[in-house]
């Protein structure tokens, strides 16, 4: 199913990163490119972040508690009201490969890699994961689903070819699928995302598919195709979205290295803290607010989250 998408006002009704169970919370509509509306409810007094703490070497950390955080928001220190570890928080996968003329030289091992990390990572009946490629047009090959062989079976009908919309890929990733399971802070949500990073048919922009994938509390992990070693702008925009949102983005530069990428990526996803707090004051004014995170007394470990959420505007 090939998506031609054209340029829509984004509202800022999809700012859905504020979520929870708080009492101040109510409906807003969503519409989805098929042109349905859905009904989701936003809590506009508590935020929800997702983060992972590592040493200098990049070992998880995974012994720490809530009294060992302080969150930033606008550099003002916010109240933690729950804390816990989300080691079984159940997945919202969005898996993106670049099916462009420009990645064909290692694409049968990219597919190969690609249908390894997902037997590993989605557990049937808790994660579901889903798989857009993306050349001249943004096809969804196969959507949400927990079944292993239907993703397996999308990944090797692949076949290189075409342009690069890579930031539509993003934006209808997050907009149309992601975002639709509700409520936002039941379930973790990321893209992983098999690219050069360069695009050339995107009606989106670089920071428009940016700003869905905050609203959507997508945690996005790149793994660029380029081997040239040599960083290309490509490889500047796959680590542009990788840091803006809490990701990683990983260089294989070898074929035979794309398989440990993918089995960080599945690390990560199962070693991952979560806070809620509520921002003081607190702002319903639709725009960006950036957070951080720090582990008190510890500059030894390194926090990786989102750099910040979009407020709803009510």
């Amino acid at each position: 199913m090939k998506l031609q998408f054209r340029p829509v006002l984004v509202l800022t009704t999809f700012a859905l990163l504020l979520n929870g169970q708080a009492k101040k919370s109510q409906p807003a509509r969503s519409e989805s490119s098929n042109g349905q509306d859905t009904r989701i409810t936003l809590d506009v007094s508590r935020v929800n972040m997702l983060f992972t703490v590592s040493d200098k070497k990049g070992r998880f950390i995974t012994d720490l508690n809530r009294e060992d955080f302080e969150v930033f928001e606008s550099k003002k220190t916010q109240p933690i009201i729950e804390f816990s570890a989300e080691a079984d928080l159940p997945l919202r996968l969005a898996i993106l490969i670049d099916t462009s003329n420009s990645i064909r030289e290692r694409f049968h091992f990219q597919q190969e890699a690609a249908i390894a990390f997902v037997d590993s990572t989605v557990r049937p009946r808790q994660d579901k994961a889903m798989l857009v490629s993306f050349d001249t047009g943004t096809e969804l090959v196969a959507d949400l689903t927990d079944d292993l062989a239907q993703l397996e079976k999308g990944i090797q009908s692949l076949r290189p070819g075409g342009g690069t919309s890579f930031y539509d890929a993003i934006f209808f990733a997050c907009r149309d699928k992601l975002m639709q399971d509700q409520p936002l802070y039941k379930f973790r949500r990321a893209m992983v995302i098999l690219s050069d990073g360069e695009d050339n048919q995107s009606h989106y922009t670089r920071d428009q598919a940016l700003e869905m994938a905050q609203k959507a509390d997508v945690t996005i992990y790149t793994i660029s195709t380029n081997i040239t070693h040599i960083e290309t702008e490509g490889d500047k925009v796959l680590r542009y979205f990788a840091t803006e949102t809490g990701g990683q983005v990983f260089f294989p530069f070898k074929a035979s290295d794309l398989n440990q990428s993918f089995e960080n990526i599945a690390n990560e996803l199962r070693h991952q803290y979560n806070i809620f707090y509520r921002p003081e004051p607190l702002k319903t004014d639709g725009l960006y607010h950036s957070v951080e995170i720090r582990v008190k007394g510890r500059k030894d470990l390194v926090v990786r989250c989102r750099k910040g959420y979009y407020a709803p505007k009510i």
